[in-house]
C-alpha cells in the first residue's frame, strides 16, 4: 500500500458483494496475443523463405525446382499493365506451388522480349544473354544436387533462348530443363474460344486471362481492337510503313472481346499443362540413371 500512495495510485476499493453477502471475484482481463495470419498449407516450398541450412536438406537429387518467369516491364497496350507477364508468372507460380511437389525459386522479371522496344517502358535482353541468365541460376542451385529444373514460362519469344539454355544444360551438365509452351499448352482452348479475327498480344485472350485472375488490373474502357496482318518481321512497330507488325497501341488482336468465362477456360487448361509437365519431369531419365 506504502509502494502505491508513493506513487500516486488509488488505494484498491474493496470487492463489490453479491447479493448472497459473498465478495464477487472479479476475473482480470487478460488481452490474448494476436495471432500470426496462418499461411495456406501448400505441397510445394518457396525456397527464397529458408534458410541456407535448410536449403541444403531440401535441394537434393530428386528435388524438382521451378523458376517462374514473367517480364515485369513489357507493353500490353493501353489496357493492360506493364508488369502483365510478371502477374500471370506469380499467379502460375503459386497454383503449381499449391498442387505440386517442388521447390520454387524467385520469379525472373527479364528475359528476351525484343518485340516490343518500340514501346516506353518495354525490356528485354539480348538472346544470349536471356539463356545464360537461365543457365546461370540453374548451374547455381544444381551443384548442391537437383537434376530437374522447370521454368513457369508466361512468353513466346522467351522459347527462343529457353531452348539453347536447356541443351547447353544437358549436354554440359547433365541436368533437364524444361519449360511451358504456351502455344502448346493453350493453344487447342484458344482456338475454340477466340472469336478475333487474328492476334496473340494483349488481345482477346490474354485479356480474358487477366479479368479471371486480376481483375483490377485490367481497365476495359480503354480497350481497342487493333490488328494488322503480320509484317515481314515479327515485331511489333508504331510505324506504320515500317518493317515489323503494325500496332498503334501495342494491341495485337481484339480485347474488346475479352470475358472472364473465356479467361477461366484458358487459365485453367495452362496452370493444367504446367501440372503434367512437371509430373513428366519427375519420371525423366537423367544420363546418371542409364
Amino acid at each position: 500500500m506504502f509502494g502505491a500512495a508513493l506513487l500516486g495510485c488509488q488505494p484498491e476499493e474493496p470487492a463489490p458483494i453479491s447479493s448472497t453477502g459473498a465478495a464477487e471475484v472479479v476475473e482480470p482481463v487478460v488481452e490474448k496475443p494476436v495471432a500470426e495470419e496462418s499461411k495456406p498449407v501448400t505441397a510445394g516450398i518457396l525456397l527464397g523463405d529458408k534458410t541456407w541450412l535448410e536449403a541444403e536438406q531440401l535441394l537434393t537429387p530428386e528435388t524438382i525446382v521451378v523458376i517462374p518467369l514473367g517480364a515485369a516491364s513489357k507493353e500490353h497496350g493501353p489496357h493492360l499493365r506493364l508488369d502483365n507477364d510478371l502477374t500471370l508468372a506469380n499467379y502460375f507460380a503459386a497454383r503449381v506451388l499449391a498442387q505440386a511437389e517442388v521447390v520454387m525459386l524467385p520469379t525472373v522479371p527479364y528475359h528476351y522480349y525484343p518485340a516490343f522496344s518500340e514501346y516506353p517502358g518495354s525490356t528485354t535482353l539480348r538472346l544470349e544473354t536471356a539463356r545464360d541468365l537461365i543457365v546461370d541460376i540453374v548451374r547455381s542451385v544444381a551443384r548442391h544436387g537437383p537434376r530437374r529444373f522447370y521454368v513457369v514460362n508466361t512468353g513466346v519469344s522467351t522459347n527462343r533462348a529457353l531452348e539453347p539454355a536447356a541443351a547447353q544444360l544437358l549436354a554440359e551438365d547433365g541436368v533437364v530443363l524444361r519449360y511451358t509452351d504456351l502455344l502448346q499448352v493453350a493453344g487447342p482452348v484458344e482456338r475454340e474460344l477466340a472469336d478475333q479475327p487474328g492476334g496473340t498480344h494483349a488481345d482477346e485472350i490474354e485479356t480474358s486471362m487477366l479479368l479471371y485472375i486480376a481483375p483490377d488490373r485490367v481497365d476495359m474502357s480503354q480497350a481497342v481492337a487493333d490488328y494488322h496482318p503480320r509484317g515481314d518481321r515479327g515485331w511489333l512497330t508504331r510505324d506504320p510503313d515500317g518493317e515489323g507488325t503494325y500496332s498503334k497501341t501495342g494491341i495485337w488482336g481484339d480485347p474488346t472481346l475479352a470475358t472472364r468465362a473465356k479467361g477461366e477456360r484458358v487459365v485453367e487448361a495452362i496452370v493444367a499443362g504446367m501440372l503434367a509437365d512437371i509430373e513428366a519431369l519427375r519420371d525423366a531419365a537423367l544420363d546418371s540413371d542409364d
